[in-house]
């Protein structure tokens, strides 16, 4: 029997699935996706497949490659997802289908505890007392954990100081000379990948592969048949970070103090280490003084000698005294390299920090765009345009040792475009011939939600706009108690809008007013899906960034999505600039093809929050007139889901209540 009858198989009603799964239903789209997954593995190439929310893509995907017998890789834009594939949709799948598959979970390093480094953190001068406190659990957790994946650590918080001194990078690393290499946990996960038939990584991990050879997977790539990549919207931003060249202060300030330590600890007086880190030190804030009055967050275009707004002189000169310290460093350094390992790695540190000073000295790379981002910490950044060479190059036209066939390449997102080639997503990813698949969301969106475009609201660049969309933020969440998330495209919007609401809200028993970056965003989310209960009021949450995606709030929890303007990428950022430039030069419309694109994807997302299962009901508001006065703005809409239309305020105002009139188990219209 082939691949795509087995699939066919288990998705039937009484098949597999169905069996194995209470809730399990059969749907067409999801049968359709995974018929064109079991083509595409067993004929090669490429597919493409927009699933909308709702279709089950996951099982659509899984299915096929558990059942092709081949090794597989799967990668994903988050963590989260990583970790719900490896340890829940992988096994119940393998234990549905009866097979026998071996799994594993590949993460980057900064992912697992370093033996090694936690030993030296111990003996680091800086640590205060919370700091020798969180490391103590630490130490405490690595005697029983098996993995050493932080990740399963009870309590410890992803922003805690202590993480960067119990993890490796790339660069500290001491690899095969390291005393813990045996028990390295990094490495075990490795050897499992490679032992594996089924492999779960993230796009940071698979592109910082690609740039480096350096994580694995230049062992592990070439064995694998099948390679599947989901919430594929984000590869193509992904992908940029690592394919370029980038040099932090931070990055230089790192090696400064590991030098400094390594050298006391292990030829103290045999060269002068305090001058030496000191020199890389003061060298690095020189850089950062050579900026002036930047304020933070700020991406400044470097098309000449120094970035815009840095005087040439000042910039030339401290650039070239940090490489003359880098070099001094690794000439002093080279005099100690037999004395131990960790000399040997600061010394090829050394030289890669000082070839990455002089590839910034000299002019950017045909192709690429060069910016500097201005932060506590400076970042030189070097990167092309869009990943489609890379892709070309080194994933579809590379060998595969494991087998002479060729390999799948299978890319899946509910969100990848808004015309019938998916152009968003193909074109920069170079997927220009790959099949194409467009796979409709089951869900009934005309009764299940609506979509309101407030007239009356100030323009997004009147004085007055956010104050105006808090304060439709606060009358409607008062209407369905709380249920709300305001989703802004800003963070000086986010900070108008929250602080707004908070101040209203201060110690209200009827509202509670959540705002990104005052907690962790899974807190956040944890406390938005309790809603009001036990007591507690209901929750409007205000956020941006992230929040736009990956935010899963089904049931009655939230009913009201808010948007508070057209999502249009920032045109005085370089990457940006540099696209349009290249889309003028091309002779094509930056702003049809670039950047109303760019906007309809992302409010595909932003709307994708609101309706997440069947029996979900909601309403979406975009606070944007341009949604309903500009040309465009039908394109926009069309991109959105089929939600009913509510043209008035009074619809608005009935929609609201409509879900406050139904059961708390199952809104519905009335």
């Amino acid at each position: 029997m082939g691949l795509q009858a087995l699939a066919l198989e288990a998705f039937a009603p009484g098949g597999a699935l169905e069996r194995a799964a209470e809730h399990f239903r059969p749907r067409s789209g999801q049968t359709e996706m995974a018929l064109a997954v079991a083509r595409t593995i067993e004929s090669g190439g490429a597919l493409v497949v927009e699933a909308g929310t709702g279709v089950g893509k996951t099982f659509s995907y899984l299915v096929p490659a558990l059942l092709c017998g081949e090794k597989v890789l799967l990668s994903t834009a988050t963590k989260t997802l990583q970790d719900q594939l490896y340890g829940r949709d992988l096994p119940r799948l393998a234990q549905a289908l009866g097979l026998p598959v071996r799994t594993a979970l590949l993460k980057g390093r900064g992912s697992y505890l370093c033996l090694h480094r936690m030993e030296q953190a111990r003996h680091d001068a800086g640590l205060d007392r919370f700091g020798e406190r969180a490391l103590a659990k630490v130490e405490e957790w690595a005697k029983a954990t098996r993995t050493g994946d932080l990740a399963e650590m009870p309590g410890l918080d992803e922003r805690s100081s202590v993480i960067p001194l119990v993890t490796s990078t790339r660069e500290n690393c001491l690899g095969s000379q390291c005393p813990k290499f045996r028990s390295c946990h990094v490495n075990i996960a490795r050897r499992d990948a490679l032992a594996a038939d089924v492999v779960v990584v993230n796009h940071h991990l698979f592109f910082a592969d690609l740039a480096v050879r350096e994580s694995g997977m230049a062992e592990l790539l070439p064995t694998v048949r099948v390679a599947i990549f989901d919430e594929a919207h984000q590869l193509n931003e992904t992908g940029v970070q690592f394919l370029g060249r980038q040099l932090g202060t931070g990055q230089l300030i790192d090696f400064a103090r590991d030098m400094l330590a390594a050298g006391l600890q292990h030829a103290r007086g045999l060269v002068d280490w305090q001058h030496l880190a000191g020199a890389v030190e003061r060298a690095t804030r020189d850089l950062r003084l050579a900026v002036g009055r930047q304020g933070n967050g700020t991406r400044l275009r470097w098309l000449g000698r120094a970035p815009d707004e840095v005087r040439e002189d000042a910039w030339e000169g401290a650039l070239g005294e940090l490489a003359r310290t880098l070099e001094e460093a690794r000439a002093g350094l080279d005099t100690v390299s037999e004395l131990s390992p960790e000399f040997v790695r600061l010394h090829e540190r050394a030289a890669a920090l000082a070839e990455r000073c002089d590839q910034f000295q000299r002019r950017a790379a045909e192709g690429s765009v060069r910016w500097l981002d201005v932060g506590t910490q400076l970042r030189l950044v070097e990167s092309p345009l869009d990943i489609a060479e890379a892709v070309q190059g080194k994933m579809l036209g590379a060998k595969n040792d494991a087998e002479p066939s060729r390999r799948s390449w299978i890319f899946t997102s509910a969100t990848l475009g808004d015309d019938e080639r998916l152009s968003w997503f193909t074109e920069p990813c170079g997927l220009g011939d790959a099949e194409v698949r467009r796979v409709a969301s089951p869900f009934d969106y005309p009764s299940q939600a609506g979509v309101y475009v407030p007239r009356e609201m100030p323009r997004p660049s009147e004085a007055g706009h956010s104050e105006a969309v808090a304060a439709l933020a606060a009358e409607s969440a008062e209407r369905l108690g709380g249920r709300t998330m305001v989703l802004t495209t800003t963070l000086r919007a986010l900070r108008t809008i929250g602080e707004a609401l908070q101040r209203r809200y201060e110690g209200s028993p009827a509202l509670e007013v959540l705002v990104q970056g005052q907690w962790p965003k899974r807190r956040l989310i944890e406390r938005f899906r309790e809603g009001a209960t036990h007591g507690a009021p209901g929750c409007l949450l205000v956020a941006s960034a992230s929040f736009w995606e990956g935010v899963d709030v089904p049931g009655d929890e939230l009913q009201l999505v808010i948007i508070d303007k057209l999502p249009f990428p920032p045109p005085n950022d370089p990457l940006v600039e540099a696209r349009t430039e290249r889309l003028q030069s091309q002779g094509r419309n930056p702003f049809n093809e670039y950047f109303v694109a760019e906007a309809a994807v992302a409010l595909k997302q932003g709307a994708g929050r609101l309706i997440r299962r069947e029996t979900d009901k909601g309403v979406l508001a975009v606070c944007d007139t341009r949604l309903a006065t500009m040309s465009y703005g039908r394109r926009l809409m069309a991109a959105l889901p089929p939600m009913r239309r509510l043209e008035t305020r009074e619809a608005y105002l009935e929609a609201l209540a409509a879900l406050t009139r139904t059961s708390t188990t199952a809104p519905a219209w009335t």
